[in-house]
Order: structure tokens, then sequence, then C-alpha cells
């Protein structure tokens, strides 16, 4: 069987971030066939065309990473109804320079987590929309969006609730097929 590298990115810094939680847990129960790596993206300078003629160290190992991986897991939290702006400079950096866009053609899932209930809706569907620009195409189904996530962990960060940990695990095992589909093609 082969294992697909995932790259995994988080769009909070925060240390203690329910996307990162999140992520970790689903990094703990990816099918077998699946290899996550979380990329850190909270060092990456700020897009700025000028800088590509000597682009920063951060930009060229975030997109040498990105072109390594075979398929890509977000998990975003919603700020002002739209993407963190470390998740979209990470998105802008992988896009350029023009004619070389590391994100191209790469499946992806998305999952935003909100202590609220509105679980993170408007981030996720913007950040379908940028994605759909950089050419990669996100699985439509399940979707994700996990809300009151304050309650959903312990106080070692890990996910407690029994019917929150079944859904992932069933959003992986789709995620896992999205890949293979996509992948294989």
């Amino acid at each position: 069987m082969k294992k697909h590298k995932i790259a995994v990115i988080v769009g909070s810094l925060r240390k203690e971030s329910f996307n990162l939680k999140t992520a970790k847990e689903l990094m703990a129960m990816a099918p077998e066939s699946l290899s996550l790596e979380l990329l850190d993206i909270s060092g990456l300078p700020m897009f700025n065309e000028d800088l590509e003629a000597t682009p920063p160290k951060e930009w060229v190992a975030l997109r040498e990473k990105i072109r390594a991986a075979d398929g890509l897991l977000f998990a975003t939290p919603e700020y002002n109804r739209s993407v963190p702006g470390v998740l979209k400079n990470a998105i802008d950096v992988g896009s350029r320079p023009y004619g070389e866009n590391s994100w191209d053609g790469k499946p992806a899932a998305i999952v935003s987590v909100s202590i609220g209930a509105i679980s993170g809706f408007g981030a996720n569907h913007h950040l379908r929309q940028s994605l759909t620009f950089v050419n990669v195409p996100a699985m439509a189904q399940p979707e994700a969006y996990i809300g009151n996530a304050a309650d959903l962990f312990d106080a070692d960060g890990k996910l407690i609730n029994d019917s929150t940990k079944d859904f992932l695990k069933s959003f992986m095992v789709a995620f896992e097929k999205w890949v293979e589909t996509h992948v294989s093609q």
C-alpha cells in the first residue's frame, strides 16, 4: 500500500489553538495509507512580489513541502467571517511566482473549528474560494464544521467527545478516498 504524504496546514498560531488540537487528533486517527506532516506557517514573511528575486528561505521551504505532498489538510478558525491572515499569506506564498503554483492539483480537505455555534462556516467557504483559484480540488462531502470547541477537549488537549471523534474518523476515511482518487489520475 502506497503511503500518501499529506501536508497539514493550521490557520491559527495560538499555542492552545482548538484547530491545532483538532489537526493533531486527525493526524493520530488517519488511515494507515496517509502520512501527515504539520507545516509551520507561523514564521512566513508576508508575501511581497518584490522579494521574489531572492525569496525568503521560509517561502522556499514552504513551496518545497507543498510540492512534495500528495494532498493537503487544512484546519482553520474564522476571523471576521474569513480565514486568518496567516493562512491567506501561506496560500499566496505557495501560489507564486506566477506560473509556479505549488498548490496546483493537490487534493484537499478543510476542517473549520470554532468556539461558536457557527463553526467557522465563513472561513471554510472563503478558503474554498481561494483553493479553487489555485487549482486545489477541495473535498465537498462530508463538510467539517466543528463548533463549541471549548467543550470538546480535556485539559491535556485530547478530544473527549465521542460523536466528534466518530465524525472525524469518518471524515478521514472519506479524505483518504478523495486523495486516492485524485493522486491516481
